[in-house]
């Protein structure tokens, strides 16, 4: 076991180029001016980005939703709502 163990074990360099990675990814952090930046401020920012993007997809897959309860199910707005879903 103690080889399986050592094989899937991460590096501190991968580490930090993985926090590097998100860092850039991550809106609210790659916008700051300073570069330094501790490693659990960028898993807490990811986070809390992950979190609002999950917020924004309950919102609009909600208001999709309501849109798709209003319109007529055969007309041309649905046809073309249908069309983008896929």
């Amino acid at each position: 076991m103690s080889s399986r163990r050592s094989r899937s074990r991460i590096s501190d360099d991968q580490i930090a180029d993985l926090v590097s990675k998100l860092q850039q990814l991550i809106p609210e952090i790659r916008n700051r001016r300073s570069d330094k930046v501790s490693a659990s401020k960028v898993l807490q920012e990811t986070c809390n980005y992950i979190r609002n993007l999950h917020r924004e997809v309950d919102g609009l897959s909600e208001r999709l939703s309501q849109l798709l309860e209003s319109i007529d199910s055969d007309s041309a707005q649905a046809a073309i709502i249908r069309s983008l879903l896929m």
